[in-house]
């Protein structure tokens, strides 16, 4: 039997395939955002008048498939509803929005101003989480608890 030389293990398909399957399974946390390039901080005021300063923040949600499971979502746009229309305003263009309650069970709803003054009111899509790292640990602000959110 004939010993298999180095190119000739990294040629094969497979071997390359499980080499990358193991680096995007092995890949930190941080990657998502480097590699895009995306990284926001704002400061959040909920509706007690608590400021919290955060750095990487991202819109959260967990969708439900089942009794016992779910599904994450990291979103870096704020899903809003505009008549029976989804529009996703990317973080990015947003200089501010300010929340206030709705009817009970219904998202919030988000007076948006974007960085180029254009300002909207819209209802939340879903109702998720604003998260990010402030300079205590991990904070997550649900949505219906906040009154404004400031990007920097």
């Amino acid at each position: 039997m004939r010993k298999k030389t180095m190119n000739q293990c990294l040629t094969n398909p497979y071997v390359v395939l499980l080499f990358g399957s193991l680096l995007w399974f092995a890949a930190p946390e941080g990657w998502a955002a480097s590699e895009s390039g995306e990284s926001f901080r704002a400061v959040a005021t909920d509706t007690q008048g608590l400021q919290t300063e955060m750095e990487n923040i991202i819109f959260y949600y967990e969708e439900k498939v089942s009794e016992t499971a779910f599904i994450p979502h990291e979103l870096r746009e704020l899903p809003v509803k505009r008549g029976t229309s989804t529009v996703k305003i990317k973080f990015f263009s947003i200089k501010e929005i300010d929340l206030k309650a709705s009817e009970k069970g219904s998202p919030p709803v988000a007076n948006v101003t974007l960085k180029d003054g254009k300002t909207g009111e819209f209802q939340l899509a879903i109702a998720g989480s604003f998260k990010g790292q402030s300079a205590f640990g991990e904070v997550e602000l649900p949505a219906t608890q906040l009154a404004r959110v400031v990007f920097k």
